[in-house]
């Protein structure tokens, strides 16, 4: 099946082809994923309901959620989760084969890090830490994990814990592995990502973890954030998807950083 024989999937592209154009036609879509302009209606009514677009007549524009600044670098976490999904669940299915029964592993609050933790129905035995309440909540639903939520302040945005006091809870712990998404990353400068907070939590994450494996989608390569959290060396490993340039990847490789890229 087609992803945009799905809903999901078709809602997926469409906030794709926003971020890329900043409208949509109802007409257009249409023909292109060769469903009903009515079909397409309900889709662009559902995402309007989730604040991620605004309609206009015959069509859609971005939401100012969505297209406003800094929003724009900082987009929130339902968003996140449309968009790329084909390569997030690939580099999750993919990331979870690094865990070993028994691990204890850190997960971040990144979308992709969470398809990580939908990926573990062949394990027994393991110790999850997160910040990341819908990380908590997926992987409650094996209930045969030891699942630590660390405490700290909510960001909203994210849903995800971080300040002091979950930076304080974090070095209580000893972690197998960190799964670690990050908003931009680029060889030159590193991993950042627009929230402060959330860079100072990430830190802490990898002081923490004896293997730290990076799990992010192509597009997130070769930008820069405000918010700086470590030098590209301080990974042992990054998953991603096969649009990584070749480039980049040759530049990893040199750096011994082991470099797994899947086909969505």
């Amino acid at each position: 099946m087609d992803i945009y024989d799905s809903a999901q999937g078709r809602r997926s592209a469409i906030l794709q082809l926003l971020k890329s154009d900043s409208s949509v036609n109802v007409t257009e879509l249409s023909k292109k994923f060769g469903v009903s302009e009515v079909t397409i209606r309900k889709d662009l009514r559902i995402l309007k309901e989730r604040k991620l677009l605004v309609r206009v007549h015959g069509g859609a524009i971005l939401g100012a959620a969505v297209a406003s600044e800094p929003a724009a670098e900082e987009r929130h976490l339902s968003f996140k989760k449309m968009v790329n999904m084909r390569e997030k669940e690939a580099i999750g299915r993919a990331a979870a084969r690094y865990i070993k029964e028994g691990d204890t592993i850190l997960v971040d609050s990144g979308t992709t890090a969470l398809e990580v933790v939908k990926n573990l129905h062949h394990f027994q035995d393991l110790t999850i830490i997160t910040n990341s309440i819908s990380a908590m909540m997926e992987a409650l639903k094996y209930k045969r994990f030891n699942v630590i939520l660390l405490g700290g302040t909510v960001r909203e945005s994210s849903m995800s814990m971080v300040g002091p006091l979950a930076e304080s809870n974090l070095k209580l712990f000893y972690c197998d592995k960190l799964f670690l998404g990050v908003d931009s990353f680029s060889v030159e400068t590193g991993l950042s990502t627009p929230s402060v907070d959330e860079a100072s939590t990430n830190q802490v994450m990898i002081s923490r973890a004896r293997e730290v494996i990076g799990v992010f989608d192509s597009s997130k390569v070769n930008k820069r954030a405000l918010a700086f959290i470590s030098e590209v060396d301080r990974i042992n490993t990054i998953v991603t998807d096969n649009n990584l340039p070749a480039n980049v990847k040759r530049q990893l490789k040199a750096m011994k950083i082991n470099v797994e890229t899947v086909i969505p």
